[in-house]
């Protein structure tokens, strides 16, 4: 394959024997690279050209330095605050500044007048306002958007002014600068040949500039075109055959090294992939077939996709050169900087900066971050992180304070205890902050591999550079400013990576491709909205005004992203396109239409469809022996007693069952911000029995319950400070939290004063929370089994005993109708289980009398105008049956016995449950 450079090459040598005085410019600096490396096996001795790219080369010639987008910003700022009398403050003007300095940036680029089009744009907004019969309303925020557009062109000379008395300046201002004075440095470089090589679409600073130099004789450009679409309508052709027309020099002059390679044979291929991860890891199967990489390129046209890209590639892949950059948004370090944000804007958000005390969530991911994490390590076993952590899940500590986190660091060395502690340090200054951050940094790269001293390294030069524009500005006066610059400045910024550019695989952005040739190209995410981008642009000149003055659109776009493609392709042998066939938030799942046009230019293309291989296994429900040891634990827990709980827990998922019995292992802790459902249930029970613990073996009456209702209020605020340790039961969700457990105790008392109203209800309270346990036998068991629960309360209602069972959550009486005691394995039965259980175990501990009747029930909170919901052994729903007779409670024991019979039977494995409804 004979590249473009290589040709180029050969032609120039034809005519030029010297190179002394030449100078190359180029489009990029890759470029430049690959031409001194073709140049040296082309020639055994002499001078290089000076190989410079256009971006240098314009910089040359205006004179000026480009300064970076962070530094613009600052000095448009002191400008603008000269021109207003009420300036907006930094952080607004930075949402809007970054927008406009692109606008007055391609201005200059194509040379447009900046009174005309400012003024165009002036009284196109004044026409918006204008009625004929004067009845406008403007409301305040139109009133401001038009006196901004008023005043756009007095901000642009400013500012313009401004950039040129001090010789800097964004890259618009290099090209109108330099277009000034173009003449005078041909004039002074009268013994240098220039060479613009590899071109395509250019600005109107460049089309003046190029032009010049052609004009006076002193330069050559050679531009990397293919007849197929330079003779053509083709859109990759427009902006060359725009050129031929408008230049003088075109007029008399062929243009140079146009050829004819696209309409050669090529292996084609049109993969579409589902899903981004499916097209980069078929692009690594690709790459596997391959015999070596040394002409090969992996061009990924969304170039977020680099580090999926990284971790997809093959093992034969030993050598590979990255053009574009990392991004630093998803460096691990970027998390770190994030963290220690993220404790002060919360800290301020939550309102706890004066009592300087830090959310727990924040302080856990800061001393988690890997790199954190490391330096906590004390010896193998422990690490600070982990025991902070532990403490703060078991004290509930939503908040910490810096004296709790420099007790915990103790056994840490002073450097880093030091260190980590001034992370904490009550907010003082911007300038002190950013120096927290350089000195926790430096600090950080002792103990750190090479990979993450340079990703440090780079946040230590972005942040030293904010120092500095701090110290020297002072516009940063909030860390919400500082925290909404830092955000913008690591998406725009990347991490460069070094490597030897000649060797191995290329993998690069479709721009980095400019004037290189391979003869194997992938092409990753060719997809409509991906290439060609979409049409938003983030301006605020509006597109018929753009037209207007010649400025570009999304279709001069569209047309240079169509030449890169297609010039991609033209000298290349092998070539692999690759989109995504998903129609989701990554991409539109249209493949792109140069594919379509190319489609439709050749007859020699192979497409398909690919998805991931989906290798089916048989899902094996987990399944555990009863060994030695378990059937000694179960003899354990049968001696220590199972409660009605466990036993329904076994019978919904037995393996959950081994977990929490068998095995010990409890919930992970964690801290509990919002009142959690059971934390509630405890609260309102504990208040229930406190209340009613004073009248135990006395029949109640009516004042008795409205002395109760006086005392509701404080025993909640009570026990919620006892069992939600250290939270706040005052605001938010917690409160509501709060609220709805204090109505539940008052529409029950309400509900309890109700019933001894009728004066026929006698109702005697015979026990609160009573603990109740019975040792049962079991056939084929040669031990006793434990049963033992806690009944939440026993009355006697008009002569009836009733085994009550509190639930704060919703039961109806479709859960207590049990007609039949086969079906209580059914999770919908498991609380008439626990019911019938408590009364075996009052019949057991009180040597019940069945010729009295006895019922058993709940009483649910949420249904609590159902009242007390009894256990139904009636078919009939107008005639209920809800007395619990010795027969039906020895026909339930033996549905029972049936199922420990099953636990204990060694024979009979833990079985996970299959379709769990939770």
């Amino acid at each position: 394959m004979q590249s473009f450079i290589s040709e180029t090459l050969d032609t120039i040598l034809q005519n030029t024997k010297s190179f002394e005085n030449v100078v190359f410019i180029l489009p990029s600096q890759r470029a430049g690279v690959f031409v001194k490396e073709t140049f040296k096996k082309k020639i055994s001795a002499g001078f290089l050209p000076e190989i410079i790219n256009i971006g240098d080369f314009v910089e040359e010639i205006s004179e000026m330095k480009k300064i970076d987008s962070v530094q613009l910003l600052f000095h448009f700022y002191t400008i603008y605050k000269e021109q207003e009398e009420n300036p907006d403050s930094f952080d607004v003007f930075s949402s809007w500044a970054f927008t406009l300095l692109q606008d007055f940036n391609e201005i200059d680029q194509h040379l447009i007048n900046s009174r005309e089009i400012f003024v165009y744009l002036r009284d196109i907004h004044r026409l918006r306002k204008w009625s004929v019969k004067g009845e406008f309303k403007e409301t305040e925020l139109m009133k401001d958007h038009f006196s901004f557009m008023e005043k756009l062109n007095k901000y642009y000379d400013a500012f313009y002014q401004f950039l040129v008395e001090n010789n800097i300046g964004y890259q618009g201002v290099l090209y109108r600068e330099s277009t000034k004075k173009v003449a005078d440095f041909i004039h002074e470089n009268q013994q240098k040949k220039y060479f613009f090589i590899g071109f395509n679409a250019l600005n109107a600073a460049e089309e003046l500039l190029f032009e010049q130099f052609l004009l006076n004789g002193k330069a050559e450009a050679y531009w990397d075109i293919d007849k197929t679409f330079y003779e053509s309508q083709h859109q990759a052709g427009s902006f060359l055959r725009k050129y031929k027309t408008r230049w003088k020099y075109y007029q008399q002059h062929p243009i140079q090294t146009i050829k004819e390679y696209f309409s050669e044979s090529k292996h084609i291929e049109v993969i579409g992939a589902s899903k981004n991860i499916t097209q980069i890891k078929y692009a690594g199967e690709i790459l596997e077939k391959l015999p070596n990489y040394n002409n090969t390129a992996l061009v990924l046209a969304d170039e977020t996709l680099l580090p999926i890209t990284l971790n997809s590639l093959p093992a034969t892949v030993n050598a590979i050169n990255i053009t574009m950059g990392y991004p630093l948004k998803d460096i691990p370090t970027t998390s770190l900087i994030f963290a220690i944000f993220q404790l002060f804007l919360n800290q301020e958000k939550l309102e706890k900066k004066e009592e300087n005390l830090f959310y727990h969530k924040d302080v856990v991911r800061l001393i988690k971050d890997a790199t954190i994490y490391r330096l906590l390590q004390v010896d193998e076993q422990t690490n600070i992180a982990d025991v902070l952590s532990e403490t703060v899940a078991k004290e509930n500590n939503t908040f910490i304070n810096q004296e709790e986190i420099i007790t915990f660091l103790s056994p840490v060395s002073k450097e880093i205890k030091e260190r980590v502690v001034s992370i904490f340090n009550s907010f003082v200054s911007i300038s002190e902050f950013l120096n927290r951050i350089i000195e926790l940094i430096n600090l950080l790269k002792e103990n750190t591999n090479e990979l993450e001293k340079e990703y440090l390294f780079r946040f230590y030069t972005a942040f030293t550079q904010l120092q500095n524009l701090h110290n020297e500005f002072g516009y940063v006066q909030d860390l919400k400013t500082l925290h909404q610059f830092f955000r913008q400045l690591i998406q725009s910024e990347s991490l460069s990576f070094q490597g030897e550019p000649l060797q191995g695989l290329q993998l690069m952005g479709v721009l980095e491709t400019r004037v290189l040739d391979f003869e194997n190209v992938i092409i990753t995410s060719v997809n409509e909205g991906v290439l060609p981008g979409n049409h938003q642009q983030n301006t605020f000149i509006p597109f018929d005004v753009k037209i207007e003055f010649g400025l570009p659109t999304y279709r001069e776009k569209d047309a240079l992203f169509s030449y890169h493609f297609f010039r991609l392709l033209q000298r290349a042998k092998n070539i692999y396109i690759l989109y995504n066939t998903e129609h989701d938030v990554f991409g539109s799942g249209e493949k792109s239409r140069f594919v379509t046009q190319l489609e439709m230019m050749r007859d020699d293309i192979t497409e398909k469809i690919i998805s991931p291989k989906v290798v089916t296994s048989p899902i094996q429900l987990k399944e555990i022996q009863k060994d030695k040891k378990v059937l000694e634990r179960l003899q354990e827990i049968a001696q220590k007693g199972i409660s009605p709980s466990a036993l329904t827990n076994y019978l919904y998922n037995p393996i959950a069952f081994y977990k929490q019995k068998i095995l010990k292992i409890n919930e992970l802790e964690d801290v509990e911000e919002t009142v959690a459902a059971n934390t509630m249930g405890t609260v309102v029970h504990d208040t229930l029995e406190e209340l009613y613990k004073p009248y135990l073996g006395k029949f109640l009456q009516v004042h008795d319950v409205e002395g109760m209702q006086e005392k509701t209020k404080k025993l909640i605020t009570f026990y919620f400070s006892k069992h939600f340790k250290n939270g706040d039961v005052t605001t938010g969700k917690n409160r509501l939290i709060f609220e709805v457990a204090n109505r539940f105790v008052e529409n029950f008392l309400l509900k309890e004063k109700q019933l001894l109203k009728d004066e026929n209800n006698q109702l005697k309270i015979i026990a609160t929370e009573q603990e109740l346990s019975s040792e049962i036998m079991v056939e084929g068991i040669n031990f006793p089994i434990k049963i033992k629960g806690i009944v939440d309360r026993i009355d006697e209602l008009n002569g009836v005993t009733r085994i009550i069972d509190y639930k704060t959550g919703m039961v109806d009486s479709t859960n207590l109708k049990v007609l039949d005691f086969e079906v209580i394995r059914d999770l919908k039965y498991h609380k008439a289980i626990q019911v019938m259980l408590y009364a075996f175990l009052y019949t057991q501990h009180t040597q019940f009398n069945f010729e009295k009747p006895l019922t058993a029930g709940i009483i649910s909170f949420k249904n609590l105008k159902s009242g007390f919901l009894q256990m139904n052994f009636s078919s009939n729903y107008r005639k209920p049956d809800n007395a619990i007779k010795e027969e039906r409670l020895e026909e339930f024991m033996t549905e029972i016995k049936a199922v420990l019979t099953e636990l204990y039977n060694p024979e009979v494995s833990f079985m996970e449950a299959t379709n769990l409804p939770y």
